[in-house]
């Protein structure tokens, strides 16, 4: 018993240490200044000398555990492996793809057509290195992402951060000649971001000056930007209120047509979307709630988040519709249902491909990929063989073709990426990451606690076959439960080789305000219900103990952001029932 407390607190103190999180409480007085202010200052010597202390108070600590050394190397093995997966972005013939090693530090932006690639054989060329822009610039640029230029995608927007933060720099990148384009678009840095409209219009929206920001700190302008202007000169096309969260523009593409859609996002979860139709902005009739997904054989995609009755028929919060844009454009709808889920099943994830809509349903917290086509002005489904009983996440599709690829994973088998065909619906698995830990002796059983209200909450537990029911099982449980967020099964070699293989037991939470069980479920966590999200991971830990699997003396429990703030209120309001808590980068709301 005092053997198997000494790796729960051993592993605990490791985790938190190669975390770097260091989690402090103060009294909040608005009246004074906040003595801790300094340490927002995250370049600042004060700061990292603070913060190298903490460290090393930590490591002298933790060296002293025998299962230390092991650990740890083992553990910078598995990060450092250079055996990874290069996941792809597709545009066109090539697929792109941005890679960090211990030879690219800041990393490197690379391309290999789709045929080499698919190969496993990939003939990668570099087309921009930002550890040679350090050298050169002298800022520690990140990147940000990419966005081509359609069809020919030989010119690039690349984004780049100064340092990693929000606001970011965006300039004209030609793939040819593998160089930012002299006299090319050029946004200086700021919260915003652009995308290509044509070869010579960029959609943008940014920092155009004094009231041209919302209160939240995002653009709430979009101006359509000619190329060969100043930015100052774009033409204004659209302007939420200043109290809105943010205003953007975006080009969706369906076929061989573009549409320009405008989305005032009026609260974090609502938006007010248009489409812009020979100058004019038309909106867009439909619940502000929900997700548009795309367009596809003239039909726009929806995610609903909230109930929609039309014309005397209701379609269900969670279900994925069509609307046929000409008649919706016309002030008219036509809608048709895709997918309705079930009380156990939500939508994780909608794409298409040229001809072809993905699906992807959490069933259980487990994921089903469906492909359906559009014919007759109904939708008829397919399902995917890929593998079951884990998660799954489609990494990119192809404005022309019908190809694909998706990862896959769960507790015991590493991801492994596959390349697929929507048309033909096939499947071919191209590349496994290795098995870090030997998962056969290990199992993966799923629970349910009765919650406060009465409610079902589902959770994973993760063991030994030889696990023995008698409260004695060092456990680390770990939480979210927020933005409609879910945690789904996942591998982790670190957590395999530093906790699994000590003995330990590992649980993952699936509690109200996270998106395992759609709309409904996340909704039940918000605001004046807030309090059922805690209500759950009370009740998940205290139904381990009542199975035996664990005690509140080997009861751990771990959560970063909003699950931060999920530790805790945990700990706060129930110190009886955790034993040690793993405090991430908590987002106090």
């Amino acid at each position: 018993m005092k053997s198997a407390c000494r790796l729960f607190t051993r592993f605990l103190l490791i985790v938190m240490s190669l975390l770097s999180t260091t989690v402090f409480a103060q009294e909040a007085n608005p009246s004074e200044t906040d003595p801790f202010l300094w340490l927002e200052e995250v370049d600042g010597k004060k700061a990292l000398d603070w913060v190298n202390q903490q460290n090393a108070l930590s490591v002298e600590r933790l060296k002293k555990e025998k299962s230390y050394d092991d650990i740890y190397k083992r553990t910078l093995e598995i990060l450092n492996s250079a055996d990874r997966i290069a996941y792809p972005t597709l545009y066109g013939s090539h697929v792109y793809n941005f890679w960090q090693d211990k030879d690219h530090e800041r990393g490197i932006w690379r391309r290999a057509t789709t045929a080499s690639f698919t190969s496993g054989n990939p003939g990668w060329e570099t087309l921009l290195d930002l550890d040679a822009m350090y050298k050169t610039d002298n800022i520690k640029w990140v990147f940000k992402g990419s966005n081509g230029l359609y069809p020919k995608y030989e010119r690039f927007l690349i984004s780049l951060s100064k340092g990693g933060g929000d606001a970011v720099v965006v300039k004209e990148f030609d793939v040819r000649t593998k160089s930012f384009i002299e006299n090319g678009f050029v946004m200086e840095e700021a919260k915003g971001g652009a995308s290509y409209l044509d070869e010579n219009t960029l959609i943008v929206s940014t920092d155009f000056g004094p009231g041209t920001m919302t209160t939240s700190g995002y653009a709430r302008q979009v101006k359509l930007w000619k190329r060969g202007t100043l930015l100052k000169d774009a033409e204004l096309i659209f302007e939420g209120e200043s109290t809105d969260v943010s205003c953007n523009g975006y080009a969706f593409r369906d076929g061989d047509k573009t549409h320009l859609v405008l989305d005032r996002g009026v609260t974090f979860y609502s938006s007010y979307n248009y489409i812009r139709v020979n100058g004019q902005n038309i909106k867009l009739d439909f619940p502000n709630e929900s997700q548009m997904a795309g367009f596809l054989n003239g039909q726009l995609i929806l995610n609903l988040k909230s109930d929609w009755t039309v014309a005397g028929k209701t379609f269900t919060k969670g279900s994925v519709v069509s609307v046929t844009l000409a008649d919706l454009v016309a002030g008219k709808k036509t809608v048709t249902l895709i997918f309705q889920p079930d009380a156990f099943s939500s939508v994780a994830g909608i794409s298409h491909t040229k001809s072809k809509l993905l699906v992807n349903v959490l069933t259980n917290v487990k994921s089903e990929l469906s492909v359906y086509s559009f014919q007759n002005g109904n939708w008829s489904r397919s399902k995917v063989n890929a593998p079951e009983f884990g998660s799954l996440d489609v990494i990119t599709t192809d404005d022309f073709s019908d190809q694909y690829y998706f990862n896959f994973n769960n507790f015991l088998t590493p991801s492994t990426l596959y390349v697929a065909d929507a048309a033909a619906n096939t499947v071919k698995a191209m590349k496994s990451l290795p098995a870090f830990f030997d998962a056969s002796g290990y199992k993966v059983e799923q629970f349910k606690a009765r919650s406060k209200d009465g409610t079902m909450v589902p959770y994973f537990v993760v063991s030994s076959k030889n696990t023995v029911l008698n409260g004695q099982n060092p456990t680390l449980l770990y939480g979210y439960g927020g933005f409609e967020v879910s945690l789904e099964p996942g591998y982790s070699g670190v957590r395999g080789i530093a906790w699994l293989d000590k003995g330990g037991v590992f649980v993952l939470a699936n509690i109200r305000g996270g998106g395992e069980f759609g709309p409904n479920w996340h909704q039940a966590g918000l605001k004046e219900k807030r309090q059922n999200v805690y209500n759950d991971f009370h009740a998940i830990a205290e139904d381990l103990i009542s199975k035996k699997i664990t005690s509140t003396q080997k009861l751990g429990i771990m959560g970063g952001s909003n699950g931060g703030l999920l530790m805790g209120v945990s700990f706060t309001q129930r110190p009886d029932l955790y034993k040690a808590v793993v405090c991430q980068v908590p987002c106090w709301i």
